[in-house]
């Protein structure tokens, strides 16, 4: 897809070029208006769960650039066969988390489809310059992540028949899922911070690879202080998508495991996630106060590691 021209404009403060989170478009010198979208099929059984995930998920990439989301427009694709009951309890789900939010969803657009899926295009604003990009990490930067890992994992667990829909690790990993990331982003965007991005699809390392490849840095990471959903760890072997063995395949001559961490321990930080928390590069000095701000909005977000310089001109992930 590189013969694919990038679109360029004196307004147009984020693109492409890094694989940002969102678009951000400057109208003012007090305004820009920051742009995302996302949709999916459903990764849980209940309607109503699905479309509050959804739009949780969808508001995220917003958050992630420390903007403001305002108004949302759904993304719904849905077999004619489907119940409008069900199609209701979605859609009734997405607007009661935009709600929450303080976002309008101002309207959307519906096509025929054999697989469902359902999301948002969201817009939000921010005072130009003020974003939150993915390409500023600096060495020395504490990485901080406010949302344990695994949702991936546990929601094949569920797709398998390996979890009922009523357990308690289904039902703490929607809980997960279902926690916006606004006040994370209050948070980051009151201390101050120099990189921020959202886990989603491409897991732990592929975000984190993402953010040190567009900032020409490295980093370290303690396993032992990656935040992880209780009992994920016993579901790995039977249950790892294809969206994470990808993510596995693309990234691994990028990671450096020490030799105690086994394979089930790995895959893990590779897991494909859906509505995962923010991934923070903060100064040193900024670190505890950002946890303290965190603590403050019940977030238990933790430090996982840090930042270093390159030794070569290829970005490397170290964890130990």
């Amino acid at each position: 897809m590189l013969h694919i021209p990038q679109s360029k404009h004196s307004s147009l403060l984020v693109g492409m070029e890094n694989n940002d989170d969102a678009a951000v478009y400057k109208l003012t010198d007090q305004t820009a208006i920051v742009k995302s979208l996302d949709f999916f099929p459903p990764i849980v059984d209940d309607p109503y769960y699905f479309g509050s995930i959804a739009v949780t998920n969808a508001l995220s990439d917003i958050y992630s650039m420390g903007a403001t989301p305002l108004v949302g427009l759904n993304i719904a694709c849905f077999p004619k066969t489907m119940s409008k009951d069900i199609i209701g309890k979605i859609l009734l789900g997405g607007y009661e988390k935009a709600k929450e939010a303080d976002v309008v969803i101002a309207g959307g657009h519906t096509i025929d489809d054999p697989e469902p899926k359902y999301g948002l295009e969201v817009t939000g604003i921010i005072k130009p310059g003020y974003e939150i990009t993915n390409n500023n990490a600096m060495s020395g930067d504490k990485l901080i992540l406010t949302k344990p890992l695994g949702t991936g994992i546990i929601t094949t667990s569920m797709k398998n028949g390996k979890l009922k829909n009523d357990s308690a690790i289904i039902l703490n990993a929607i809980n997960v899922m279902n926690t916006l990331n606004r006040d994370a982003s209050i948070a980051m965007t009151t201390i101050g911070v120099n990189s921020a991005t959202d886990i989603t699809g491409f897991g732990l390392l592929g975000h984190l690879y993402n953010m040190l490849k567009a900032s020409n840095k490295s980093a370290k990471l303690i396993y032992n202080s990656i935040p992880i959903i209780k009992g994920t760890i016993q579901l790995v072997e039977e249950n790892t998508p294809g969206g994470t063995l990808s993510n596995k395949q693309s990234l691994e001559e990028h990671i450096t495991f020490d030799d105690s961490i086994h394979n089930d321990e790995q895959i893990l930080l590779y897991d494909a996630q859906t509505s995962g928390g923010l991934l923070i590069s903060v100064s040193s000095n900024r670190a505890e106060q950002l946890i303290s701000e965190m603590i403050k909005n019940n977030i238990d977000a933790k430090i996982i590691g840090e930042v270093i310089g390159n030794d070569n001109k290829s970005s490397k992930i170290i964890v130990g």
